[in-house]
């Protein structure tokens, strides 16, 4: 199993921002001390060609240019810095590699991605680029036919990625998340599963398997991208979800043994994670990449039984302030 990885995922925040950038480092540092075998490839930045079929060129002078409107900048939410938009490149380009590798050997994960509030031509909610969009734009350059599904599990509706396919019937796209959360506006996927503000573990997992499986089948898609998210756990601060970590380790086994069910090659992508224990968020997103390998039995011992042993034994990742 392929994950991609760069260092320049990570870019410094000031203190209080509450986007927790360290959990890129710090995940692949867990990924790497609970499973030595594991395959980190590095990616490289998105080509401007792949970008440009999705993303407006006006759009994307401005993040490098640092000239966004405040109005859009504060729709974004993140602060400019000269090396945004290549940090963006890059964790597109992760997704994108991975996703030619899952097409070759089954699966694949980028140690990232998932950004899917960004539009064409705006950021949204920490998202500058849509990596899913480029990625699956690239591929079908490539290959027209491709069927491709999005199951984003996301805690927050990717509204972006919804829009980018609303009229591509290529893209089937599968979102359960809070109804009455951020995005305050949602956009019309093929599978919406709203959930009431705070719901809990039975109610999450008795929507997720009432609902994914029929949209897969329906679907039946060559490639899948699994947007993970991390903020349905219960101490996230944006989430509004009720999951907690064995919960939530749970749903991740069930997500992917419905996407192993369909025999379709899979892109695992973090998604949203905004836990109050930083370090946490970091064992999450570790935590679906782990179970994902363990379903596709490529782990034959199976992941940690929790959490809490997915450690850095070896100190803090470079750049990543204690």
């Amino acid at each position: 199993m392929r994950c991609f990885y760069d260092p320049g995922y990570y870019l410094p925040l000031p203190p209080d921002h509450p986007f927790p950038m360290d959990k890129f480092p710090r995940a692949a540092a867990m990924l790497r001390e609970a499973w030595p075998e594991v395959r980190v490839e590095p990616a490289h930045p998105a080509p401007m060609e792949d970008l440009l079929r999705v993303h407006a060129c006006g759009y994307l002078a401005l993040i490098e240019a640092g000239t966004l409107a405040q109005r859009a900048r504060q729709r974004l939410g993140l602060p400019h810095h000269p090396r945004l938009l290549h940090r963006s490149r890059l964790e597109t380009g992760g997704t994108l590699q991975a996703a030619r590798a899952a097409l070759t050997d089954g699966i694949a994960a980028n140690l990232a991605g998932g950004t899917h509030h960004a539009f064409p031509d705006a950021g949204l909610g920490y998202c500058v680029l849509n990596d899913v969009a480029v990625a699956a734009r690239a591929l079908h350059a490539a290959d027209p036919a491709l069927r491709l599904a999005v199951v984003d599990t996301d805690a927050h509706q990717g509204n972006g990625t919804h829009a980018i396919f609303a009229e591509d019937p290529r893209v089937a796209t599968y979102s359960i998340h809070v109804g009455r959360n951020y995005p305050a506006k949602k956009e019309p996927g093929d599978c919406d599963v709203p959930l009431p503000r705070y719901a809990g573990p039975e109610e999450y997992l008795a929507a997720l398997d009432a609902s994914l499986r029929p949209f897969l089948h329906s679907v039946e898609p060559d490639l899948v991208f699994w947007i993970s998210g991390a903020d349905c756990h219960e101490a996230d601060r944006f989430g509004q979800l009720r999951l907690d970590t064995p919960s939530l380790r749970e749903r991740d086994f069930r997500v992917c043994r419905a996407l192993r069910e369909v025999a379709a090659p899979l892109v695992v992508l973090y998604g949203g994670g905004y836990n109050r224990d930083r370090v946490h968020t970091a064992r999450l997103h570790a935590q679906s990449v782990l179970a994902a390998a363990s379903i596709w039995e490529i782990l034959p011992t199976g992941p940690p039984k929790s959490a809490q042993h997915l450690r850095c034994r070896t100190g803090e990742p470079p750049g990543v302030p204690g």
